[in-house]
């Protein structure tokens, strides 16, 4: 019976909160739009009226409401993918596909903001190149985080397990998004990168 009130506290936790992620996600997108139209007014219509000239410095407040507003949209997005995944994968699983999702919208998000700022084919081809540096910036820690959550939902093992991974004879300690924790015998704690082993052998050792 305890068991059964847990579970059903802990579906109703994640209801709860994958509804206050997308009344979240919702209300910075409006709020978004709101700003950047109250700020362009305010700019281009209210200011000069009064004899105030600051048109040439309407790009830069634009692009920090894109980058501060941006921030929070990717986040809410994050964390709507968090709850959406933790109760059927748990958090070790939703935590990796967080983090995937923050990187890959933080890296989309600086490639549309330099690409709408230079605007036309200009723009285009930055939001390219800034696309591909950012990618190619990321591609360790992307590839780690990728391989991460593959371990966290196929499971070749789990916590517990006594394994031989990349070279390494121990104890699997933890797996997260980066990094899979091994304890040898000798007291030491070893980091294999996660996409180390991502098509390298495993072997499972008898308990």
């Amino acid at each position: 019976m305890a068991a059964q009130a847990q579970g059903q506290i802990d579906l109703k936790k994640i209801s709860r909160e994958i509804s206050t992620s997308s009344a979240m996600l919702v209300m910075y997108i409006v709020l978004y739009v709101v700003v950047s139209a109250l700020v362009k007014y305010v700019i281009s219509t209210l200011l000069p009226s009064f004899g105030i000239t600051v048109a040439e410095y309407e790009v830069y407040v634009q692009i920090l409401l894109a980058l501060a507003f941006g921030y929070l949209i990717v986040n809410s997005v994050a964390r709507l993918f968090y709850w959406s995944t933790v109760g059927k994968y748990g958090h070790s699983t939703a935590a990796a596909i967080r983090n995937v999702v923050r990187i890959v919208g933080v890296g989309a998000m600086v490639a549309a903001i330099a690409g709408g700022v230079a605007g036309g084919a200009a723009g285009v081809a930055l939001g390219g190149f800034l696309g591909m540096v950012v990618g190619f910036a990321s591609q360790q820690v992307l590839g780690q985080a990728i391989a991460g959550l593959f371990l966290l939902i196929a499971r070749p093992f789990r916590i517990g397990d006594a394994v031989v991974i990349a070279g390494e004879d121990g104890i699997v300690d933890d797996v997260s998004t980066l990094f899979t924790k091994v304890a040898k015998t000798d007291g030491i704690k070893v980091l294999i990168p996660n996409n180390a082993i991502i098509g390298s052998k495993v072997y499972l050792k008898p308990k």
